[in-house]
């Protein structure tokens, strides 16, 4: 197709701007002896071309360039409806055919490929390499956005604005971020991203609800569903338009760091909760072409499934490391959930820092691009995972040339480079103009990033919206955690052999106690991926702990004692009607949190002897995975597995008090010992303490 330009317009290298119009072959004597003023348009041609809308500054442009061509060519019988033909079609490129002058892209009427391509064809490579870059905010400014026309930026795990940042704070940040990119030539929209896992969890105030685990205990797919919503709310009355969630690993070994981001060991949960994807970015219309993205508008976010793929899956559950399976495994138990996630209309896909049989994801082409891009037809944009082409080396960063190559050319669309960006435009922009990386490989990725930002409306609506300030850590969505923590809870034990069971426990006693770590400690009762990046101890965000919730659930002649760590004597004279513990995991995340004994630490496993051996004790155990609890199992009356709840710590007093039934359901094997690691339903050696789906209940006082 002939490229058409005209003073307006940036050329393309070695173009005639009348490439594909000038050229003519007509040469014959006759036409050739005729006098040239014959070629120029008449008069009222030209008006009558002006009236149509062409501004008289262009018109005089296109009449300068255009007298001389016809001269040259000898185009004699063009008459003055075909000159004033030719001018609208200069017209056209000019305006896209739109009498006030919007280019195709800008208009919203037009459909989103048109726009695409429309936008595609403006831009210069420095343009395009721009919104293939993500950078963290931390390297940002308005001045570097405009310089190397960004395309995206992200806030890494506790990256704000200031601690405790308002809604309102984000908002101006992301303002001024955003006014800089729309000032560029073209004025392409930026889009944030942020790691929303459980909740906004960055953000000071903010909803935190139960890390995927406890979500998989709940089976309820309208519940994560809802959550999503709530969280696409809370997102974007931060001005964030962009979610890095969920994560749809299906964790295979428990000794991972980040099995509490995986909803199970089963495939089939997994697959049921990626639900969450239409509640961040709404239920895509009726006849949707599966791997299509889609985002409902400026009240959602665009989603993203990660990390693909087999990230559950690594040898010893060592993080980032080699998923040793063969292609029938791989596309049988992790794949799935991609399929899912592609039908729901997830805008990206993040690709995974493992390996798949000794082949770095981030540079595997053939599940990219042939198998996720091809067979699949997924049409959003893939992302790499932070510094994720760095470590396609070993070292990490030891040829960071070769990493811009292999990771493009295997398909990766945007990366998250996310600090040295200036080295990555430099080396990307190397490799294309020595044909290293061809360009369609360039326009290929631009194309999936601009096809996201216009699906969701990002060139319509590209500023924070003040109104969606109050969206955050609203009661309503608080309710809503409370909720998912009620459903996240698994009674593991209740009651021991000979003994009547101890739960639901009575709100009236003349005396109780609460111990443990984790019984006064948010920070804890969160996890990682909140306010920091590894989480915190403490009264970290706006939430309430486990104390806090008992205290409000008791009668008020009931005396609730609180000792974190007590001795035995305290206990066996307190004169104690029964006593709570929650103890369990510190908060960690990713490599962090890789364990080989998944034991608690102390003095968890010492406070739950003491006090259960002394008084009538339900355990409340705050972990991420499963955990060695076999020895102690026979000194509580009950036991209680609370995953990591969040801020809402209500939703546990709710079950303990049985204004609510349990009803949650072990989403994971629980090991007797880690010796038997890893151990999965269906495996042909399977004893597990207790498994996939166990969970006693009780029933509620019908709430």
């Amino acid at each position: 197709m002939h490229h058409l330009s005209h003073p307006l317009l940036p050329r393309a290298s070695g173009l005639s701007p009348f490439r594909g119009i000038a050229r003519s072959s007509h040469s014959c004597r006759r036409c050739s002896a005729l006098p040239r003023r014959a070629a120029l348009p008449s008069v009222p041609t030209v008006f009558w071309v002006a009236q149509m809308g062409v501004g008289m500054k262009l018109l005089a442009r296109v009449r300068r360039r255009l007298v001389p061509l016809l001269r040259r060519h000898r185009m004699a019988l063009l008459t003055a409806p075909a000159v004033a033909a030719l001018l609208l079609v200069f017209w056209s490129a000019a305006y896209g055919g739109d009498a006030q002058g919007v280019p195709p892209y800008k208009d919203p009427k037009n459909d989103v490929e048109v726009r695409v391509k429309d936008l595609l064809a403006r831009m210069t490579l420095a343009e395009k390499i721009g919104q293939m870059t993500q950078i963290e905010r931390l390297v940002a400014s308005p001045q570097v956005l405009k310089d190397y026309y960004i395309g995206s930026l992200l806030s890494g795990g506790g990256s704000v604005p200031r601690k405790q940042a308002t809604a309102a704070e984000w908002m101006a940040m992301i303002s001024d971020f955003q006014k800089a990119c729309l000032s560029t030539r073209l004025g392409i929209p930026m889009i944030y991203g942020i790691d929303a896992v459980h909740g906004h969890n960055n953000v000071y105030g903010a909803t935190i609800f139960p890390h995927n685990v406890g979500l998989g205990a709940t089976r309820d797919p309208n519940l994560v569903k809802r959550i999503g919503a709530a969280t696409a709310l809370e997102v974007r009355a931060t001005g964030i338009q962009y979610a890095f969630a969920p994560c749809i690993a299906v964790c295979r070994d428990p000794r991972w760091g980040r099995c509490y981001e995986s909803y199970s060991e089963d495939h089939r949960i997994v697959q049921s909760m990626t639900e969450l994807i239409p509640g961040l970015q709404g239920d895509v219309p009726q006849n949707f072409t599966s791997g299509m993205p889609f985002a409902a508008g400026k009240n959602k976010v665009a989603a993203c499934a990660k990390h693909f793929v087999g990230d559950g899956g690594t040898q010893n559950g060592i993080n980032e490391n080699n998923t040793i399976i063969d292609r029938d495994g791989l596309m049988s138990i992790h794949m799935p959930a991609y399929l899912d996630a592609l039908r729901k209309g997830v805008s990206t896909v993040m690709i995974s820092y493992s390996s798949w049989n000794g082949l770095k994801m981030h540079a595997n082409h053939d599940l990219i691009t042939r198998f996720l891009k091809g067979r699949l037809n997924f049409q959003g944009f893939t992302i790499s995972d932070w510094e994720g082409i760095d470590r396609i080396t070993s070292p990490p960063g030891a040829n960071y040339s070769y990493s811009v190559q292999a990771s493009i050319l295997a398909g990766i669309d945007m990366i998250m480079v996310p600090n040295n960006y200036q080295d990555f435009i430099t080396i990307l922009t190397g490799h294309v103009n020595s044909g290293l990386i061809p360009m369609s490989r360039i326009d290929d990725a631009v194309t999936r990033i601009l096809r996201v930002k216009f699906t969701m409306g990002l060139f319509e609506n590209p500023m924070p919206d003040p109104s969606l300030a109050d969206q955050l850590g609203k009661q309503e969505h608080r309710d809503l955690a409370r909720e998912a923590v009620r459903k996240s809870l698994v009674l593991l034990k209740n009651g021991k052999p000979g003994d009547a069971p101890l739960l639901p426990l009575p709100k009236k006693a003349a005396k109780i106690l609460v111990a443990g770590s984790h019984a006064d400690n948010l920070g804890y009762q969160c996890g990682g991926w909140t306010i920091e990046w590894q989480g915190d101890t403490g009264r970290i965000t706006v939430g309430t702990t486990i104390l806090d919730a008992v205290k409000a659930a008791v009668d008020p002649s009931t005396t609730v004692v609180f000792a974190e760590n007590p001795d035995a004597d305290f206990v066996k004279n307190g004169g104690f009607s029964y006593a709570i513990v929650a103890v369990g995991e510190h908060p960690y995340t990713e490599t962090k949190g890789d364990s080989l004994n998944l034991t608690i630490p102390d003095p968890g496993p010492s406070t739950v002897q003491t006090v259960c051996g002394a008084v009538r004790c339900a355990t409340v155990l705050i972990s991420g995975r499963p955990v060695v609890i076999q020895p102690f199992l026979g000194a509580m009356d009950a036991l209680v597995a609370a995953w990591l709840p969040g801020t809402e710590g209500q939703g546990i007093t709710d079950v303990l008090f049985g204004d609510y039934g349990f009803t949650g359901k072990l989403p994971r094997t629980w090991f007797k010992s880690v010796d038997q690691l890893p151990m999965n339903y269906g495996d042909k050696k399977y004893d597990p303490l207790f498994p996939l789906g166990f969970g006693l209940t009780t029933q509620g006082k019908g709430y």
